[in-house]
């Protein structure tokens, strides 16, 4: 998607679609007084009609009006301005190009009510218009998006751009994670994405890769545990962003169960397709450290990616093995099927070790029992520090990447106790989010944590929200970058 911005005096007469974003007992100005009078007052009569009040999420279609020379010309309600935020200028935007994408036409110019909001406008058009059709080779052509250009209407086209930067790299790099969770499993296994990691040294990353006899060497048996029974060697993937001299850096950790068989603890048929997008924590965590370098941000970070398979074959994990962790703690694994916290139990060891971190955030999609308790508009949050939890929060409902608080009692950690290990990787069925966040706790080392549970909101099918269409979200990209950017950058 091409974006561009033009000031009203500079607009250039098109077939195109000319789209309206416009609230609650508005006073048609600028472009759109311009575009009522060419029309001979359409617009007013169309508001006078009552159907169409400026209502959030109303939408009006007026086929070739007469007078201008737009092709369409489409009304978007986006609700009371003094109640329309970022998002709700995004979202508007979205609906703009849902609404069209398909008509024939090339071009979708955007006229807002407040054009300083233009750049948010943009971004909700180009996360929109995401698409992973790479594998589709006989779709017909009316079913293809036609938009390929938008234009929004703005004052400063200088200032509009400059603004816009930064949400260009962040349409980029959550482009970038909903590609890496889109992929099939026989096209991204762990050295796929590793490699695919590995190119994000283009944006000026550090970027290590360790195999499985640096892991082996390191004493990582629980990561390297979950995909013994791979022909798909596992990854550790090490990301650094270096923007800010000596500091200290804080550091982001991601699952990467590349796809998720359950291993002997085999799961059900049905579904067993959608475990290709078990590593959305991994990709989250690949499309934080791709804005961060592409705006420059003015921090040290670091990015750990586990990356394994986890496979059923004769040289499986078996329930009732024990495997050594990286920090000496044994576990007892009692159900293969909850490898994702044998992952991160390895992976946050390592960073805590290595870095001696600010803080590390963990991202997995790690329980389906996160979906029974919050459904799939909110993720779960773990954390054992209540000022990074609340910066969390704040990010999360800034960025519409919604978060919901859950506890860490220590009573229940009485569910994790083994005969014959340290630990268990699974406890009791009631409250299974909970105890396999206190699983993880017990390798963060006494850092201050946040553990990020998104498997209810990694993937989205059928989507609700414009700026999402059905499939990968690249949930975490924007609460992450937007934490970083409010609290850590200076």
């Amino acid at each position: 998607m091409d974006i561009e911005f033009v000031t009203a005096s500079a607009v250039v007469s098109e077939k195109c679609v000319e789209a309206l974003v416009v609230v609650e007992g508005a006073v048609l100005a600028g472009r759109a007084g311009q575009l009522d009078g060419l029309s001979g007052g359409a617009i007013t009569r169309a508001l006078a009609a009552g159907r169409f009040t400026g209502a959030k999420d109303q939408v009006l279609d007026l086929q070739a009006p007469v007078g201008i020379d737009a092709a369409r010309l489409v009304l978007i309600g986006a609700g009371k301005a003094d109640g329309l935020s970022d998002i709700g200028v995004e979202h508007a935007a979205a609906q703009a190009y849902g609404a069209v994408k398909t008509s024939g036409l090339a071009t979708l110019r955007l006229v807002l009510p407040d054009t300083l909001r233009a750049p948010r406008a943009a971004l909700g058009v180009r996360l929109a218009a995401y698409r992973f059709d790479r594998y589709k080779t006989k779709e017909p052509q009316e079913k293809k998006p036609s938009i390929t250009r938008t234009q929004v209407v703005v004052d400063d086209v200088d200032a509009a751009l400059a603004a816009f930067a930064p949400l260009a790299a962040l349409a980029d790099a959550v482009a970038f994670a909903r590609d890496l969770v889109s992929e099939p499993a026989n096209i991204l296994y762990p050295a796929e994405f590793a490699r695919r990691a590995k190119a994000l040294e283009s944006l000026g990353l550090e970027v290590e890769i360790l195999g499985e006899a640096e892991m082996s060497r390191l004493g990582m048996g629980a990561l390297l545990g979950v995909g013994q029974g791979s022909r798909r060697d596992s990854q550790l993937v090490v990301i650094q962003w270096k923007g800010a001299g000596k500091a200290k850096p804080i550091a982001f950790v991601g699952k990467g169960v590349c796809f998720d068989t359950g291993g002997i603890s085999i799961k059900p048929a049905e579904g067993m397709e959608d475990m290709k997008w078990d590593m959305g924590g991994a990709a989250a965590v690949a499309g934080l450290m791709h804005v961060l370098a592409a705006r420059k941000a003015k921090v040290n970070v670091v990015g750990i990616l586990g990356l394994v398979e986890n496979m059923p074959d004769g040289n499986a994990q078996r329930p009732g093995d024990i495997v050594t962790t990286m920090s000496g703690q044994t576990v007892e694994v009692i159900n293969t099927d909850a490898e994702g916290r044998l992952v991160l139990a390895d992976a946050l060891w390592y960073c805590q070790d290595r870095f001696k971190p600010r803080f590390m955030v963990d991202l997995a999609t790690l329980t389906g029992a996160i979906i029974v308790a919050l459904g799939n508009d909110f993720a779960g949050l773990f954390s054992n520090n209540d000022e990074l939890a609340a910066n969390l929060l704040d990010a999360a409902t800034s960025e519409d990447e919604m978060l919901w608080r859950l506890p860490l009692p220590p009573k229940y950690e009485k569910g994790l106790e083994s005969l014959a290990a340290d630990l268990k990787n699974t406890g009791p069925r009631p409250g299974g989010s909970i105890t396999a966040a206190l699983f993880i706790q017990k390798f963060v080392g006494g850092l201050p944590w946040a553990h990020l549970d998104i498997a209810s909101t990694a993937w989205k099918k059928p989507s609700s929200v414009p700026t999402i269409p059905d499939g990968a979200t690249g949930f975490g990209v924007r609460l992450l970058n937007r934490l970083v950017a409010e609290n850590y950058e200076g």
